[in-house]
């Protein structure tokens, strides 16, 4: 473990042997100092954590953190590995080339090794609440996660998601948008649980795939179906937030200049 100062946050280099994974993963956990009141304190998990140093996390949060703008954040940044598109996907199907094999493993691991690992670590028995976030995959994962374990989680942020993972090749004759993404069909086969928040970032820029022609990049096309499906399902309007930035692209510093928006949308203190 190396821990680094700043005045409001502590941030702390971990590694946990993963079993389901088979791997060891790191992990870099956000602390905020000088916390008045623990009750106030919620849980994010982050994907792809390794980026989190690229993006100027800490900065971001000290930021927030000195001007009161948001509640205490316990933010678990997870490193991802060498077989990232094996891990990262739909628990329940791979997509049609055989990627996300191990998105039910990575869950596992979530649930049964990681959380409690947080636990026993830090001595926080609850949480406020607790939320995922992922970028590009790594959303996809987070949102998986999030809808099928409410018992868990209440909130996702998900940038840039990879919300075209597919069944079957969308070159195939028989494709069709309706059913063979595999996430809007999890969604669609799923129930609504009270509660549960969806916050989601785009890019005008983070691709310029137009499977449908309709003159929308896929990207945006994927994620606003997505919201369509959650609305379906019963959610209303004030639990879903969309985020779409005219400049976006699918890389960090983009995610970066979105972060705050996110955390402020959880987060954010009523008086600021």
């Amino acid at each position: 473990m190396q821990p680094v100062n700043t005045s409001g946050i502590l941030v702390e280099n971990r590694s946990l042997l993963s079993v389901f994974l088979g791997r060891e993963v790191k992990i870099d956990f956000y602390l905020p100092k000088n916390v008045a009141d623990p009750s106030e304190m919620s849980l994010l998990l982050l994907n792809d954590g390794q980026n989190m140093k690229e993006m100027g996390f800490a900065g971001i949060l000290q930021s927030l953190y000195s001007k009161k703008a948001i509640s205490p954040l316990l933010c678990v940044a997870i490193h991802t590995g060498s077989q990232r598109k094996m891990e990262y996907g739909v628990a329940s199907q791979k997509d049609y080339l055989g990627r996300g094999a191990n998105a039910g493993f990575y869950t596992s691991f979530i649930l049964w090794e990681l959380l409690p690992f947080n636990r026993d670590t830090y001595a926080i028995t609850s949480f406020k609440e607790r939320a995922f976030a992922g970028f590009s995959l790594g959303a996809l994962m987070a949102l998986d996660i999030v809808f099928n374990h409410p018992e868990k989680f209440s909130r996702a942020g998900l940038f840039s998601g990879s919300f075209w993972w597919r069944s079957i090749d969308q070159t195939e004759k028989e494709y069709d948008d309706d059913m063979h993404r595999i996430i809007h069909q999890e969604i669609r086969n799923g129930s609504y649980k009270p509660g549960m928040k969806f916050f989601f970032q785009c890019g005008n820029m983070d691709e310029t795939m137009d499977r449908n022609n309709n003159g929308i990049i896929d990207s945006i096309d994927d994620t606003l179906d997505v919201i369509k499906e959650l609305l379906a399902k019963g959610y209303s309007e004030k639990d879903i937030c969309y985020y779409e930035m005219p400049d976006g692209k699918h890389d960090i510093a983009t995610w970066g200049r979105a972060m705050p928006v996110f955390l402020k949308w959880g987060w954010g203190r009523k008086e600021v």
